[in-house]
């Protein structure tokens, strides 16, 4: 029997959308108030979704405790209070949160093996989220 299992993470972080391949006059058009030179910041919400056979014995997709230590240590260690610009992942990418939830995608699906990863997605405002559960998924 397939279960999903989805689990919220909250961190904070800041960045400046700005692509170096791009005028000035054409980052301030794309991006707006948020090629501000000083960056802004977000309380961004993770959620990662995982599936899998409920085990018999623990009646779980996987343990939360697992999960909770992988995104801790691999994800929010990463970006919580960071200037994603300064991070290597963002040093050839502007850190859209596009750009963002496909870095932590990757990291999970690279790395956690208790559970097959279904997606990620990243509430940056009230008003925007992203997703991406990878290639030729969506």
């Amino acid at each position: 029997m397939k279960a999903h299992l989805s689990r919220r993470y909250l961190f904070s972080a800041s960045h400046r959308l700005h692509s170096e391949a791009m005028s000035k006059e054409e980052n301030q058009s794309t991006y707006g108030k948020c090629n501000n030179p000083y960056g802004h910041g977000h309380n961004y919400i993770v959620q990662v979704t995982v599936s899998g056979q409920v085990d018999e014995k623990t009646g779980m997709v996987c343990n939360l405790t697992d999960l909770d230590s992988f995104i801790e240590r691999e994800v929010l260690a990463r970006y919580d209070h960071e200037n994603l610009n300064t991070l290597p992942e963002f040093s050839q990418q502007v850190p859209t949160t596009e750009n963002l939830c496909i870095h932590i995608y990757e990291i999970v699906q690279r790395s956690f093996h208790h559970a097959h990863l279904e997606r990620v997605r990243i509430e940056e405002t009230m008003m925007n989220s992203f997703e991406y559960a990878g290639e030729g998924k969506n």
